[in-house]
């Protein structure tokens, strides 16, 4: 009879032990280096919101605990830091991977250990084939050529040039844009690349502005790089509308452009036009609040890559809730059925064939006007 009680006892220690253990969050961020401005305000969401979900009471009964690294950008630290997290801080979930050279350095990771893995990265490589353990929170770089192409047309604009980096979302992108462009009749007549330490970029601007008939030039670029891109269009006095892809999608592009950004177009999450939505927008009281919250706590401008962090974190939690566990095959499986979530991305309708749930009314179509984001009707 002692002994019965005994093992009842332990067992119930036990169960009340593992209950109180923390569900392990892991992340991998580019927080410094040249994606800082991406890396950093994914970080602090991720800071703010465990915080807040804490303080609510957490989930499924236990507090989450944030585990995260500094990739700075380099993929060979971010695949060093995710086996990291897979096997020493055994964490539950990742939500990370800054950039597309990160996240698909530590793709194959995941999928041999059996980790779900929402990455913040914006390449179609990531979920397209569809990796069973892989998914994704922001919009695509081939949703980013169709959401730029469909305005280019509408503003009569056939025939562009097309210039882009060396990185891995770039080269995804410039890929992705040659494949669609004649889905809309658009012809692409220049196509110039630059390199990511490259500090000018005259030179491949001038052949596209010497090109006959260009009618939009549009810079597949990432990070830093499309601010000196805008800066030397201006200085060459480029006479047809510049877009870039949503890879610059926050203030500090804007900031590091100065008055070149003047009238450049890029799609982009909701989240940018917060104030200017309806008030009939199913996203208004998502972004708005993210944006309140996140601009009260941390005093500086939001933007959509802390947005996707947002989302990676809550979809996550969705995820650990609809399963009632925090277990990863479990996790995975609720992840791949979730439909209606509405973030800071868009409305998400995941399913086995789609892990990012995402279509193109996600992306909105915006104009820089006097340092700022506007609406394009």
């Amino acid at each position: 009879m002692l002994k019965r009680v005994l093992v009842m006892l332990v067992a119930i220690w036990c169960g009340a032990a593992q209950a109180q253990e923390p569900i392990k969050i892991g992340a991998f961020l580019a927080v410094t280096g040249p994606f800082s401005f991406l890396g950093d305000p994914e970080q602090k969401t991720l800071e703010l919101y465990v915080e807040k979900l804490n303080a609510a009471g957490g989930v499924l009964g236990r507090k989450l605990q944030l585990v995260s690294y500094d990739s700075a950008g380099d993929a060979e630290k971010a695949r060093t830091f995710a086996k990291r997290l897979i096997e020493q801080d055994k964490v539950d979930i990742i939500v990370g991977g800054t950039s597309t050279g990160e996240t698909m350095a530590v793709v194959p990771l995941a999928e041999q250990a059996g980790m779900p893995f929402i990455s913040l990265a914006g390449a179609v490589v990531i979920i397209e084939p569809v990796k069973k353990w892989v998914f994704k929170t922001p919009h695509t770089d081939r949703m980013a050529c169709d959401k730029i192409f469909v305005d280019m047309k509408a503003r009569g604009a056939t025939k562009i040039g097309l210039i882009s980096g060396a990185g891995g979302f770039d080269k995804s992108m410039r890929g992705e844009c040659l494949k669609v462009a004649k889905n809309y009749g658009i012809e692409i007549v220049a196509d110039e690349t630059y390199g990511g330490a490259d500090t000018d970029m005259t030179a491949q601007l001038t052949k596209i502005k010497n090109t006959a008939g260009v009618q939009a030039v549009l810079n597949a670029g990432f990070g830093q790089t499309p601010a000196i891109v805008t800066k030397n269009y201006k200085q060459l006095g480029i006479g047809v509308p510049l877009y870039q892809s949503h890879g610059v999608a926050s203030k500090q592009y804007i900031q590091l452009s100065g008055d070149a950004a003047e009238g450049v177009r890029l799609p982009a999450a909701a989240l940018l036009v917060s104030d200017k939505l309806a008030d009939s927008d199913p996203q208004k009281i998502v972004v708005s609040r993210y944006r309140s919250e996140y601009e009260t706590r941390f005093k500086s401008d939001v933007s959509t890559f802390g947005g996707h962090a947002y989302d990676g974190l809550m979809l996550a939690v969705d995820a650990m809730k609809k399963a009632g566990s925090a277990d990863k095959a479990k996790v995975r499986d609720a992840l791949e059925t979730i439909k209606g979530y509405v973030g800071t991305g868009g409305v998400v309708n995941m399913s086995p064939s789609d892990h990012m749930g995402l279509d193109l009314s996600a992306f909105r179509m915006l104009e820089i006007r006097k340092g700022d984001w506007t609406l394009v009707k």
